[in-house]
């Protein structure tokens, strides 16, 4: 085999090499991430608690929010067509019927 072929073949070993430790170093760092977080839950189940129905009131707030939003939105869509409509008829020298009190 070539001195070239051994350098090319020493280097392509230490990338897979690198890759292999980098790879082991986020399994590491990983399986330290889940093994704190399940020792805060444990520590603290009561806060876990508390976290958990603020994230459901917020959910429950940001839907109603965005449920506001989208009927202001529909709401505004057809009050627009409703004009576009009454300008149609009257230039047609028609109009929409209001019965008045």
């Amino acid at each position: 085999m070539s001195a070239e072929k051994m350098i090319l073949v020493e280097e392509s070993f230490q990338r897979a090499l690198e890759l292999k430790k980098m790879v082991d170093r986020w399994q590491d760092s990983h399986t330290h991430c889940l093994w704190q977080m399940t020792l805060s839950q444990r520590r603290n189940p009561y806060a876990t608690l508390r976290m958990q129905n603020t994230m459901i009131q917020e959910l429950a707030l940001a839907n109603k929010q965005l449920l506001m939003v989208r009927q202001a939105a529909l709401h505004q869509l057809l009050e627009k067509e409703h004009q576009q409509y009454q300008q149609e008829l009257n230039q047609m020298g028609k109009a929409f019927y209001v019965e008045r009190l």
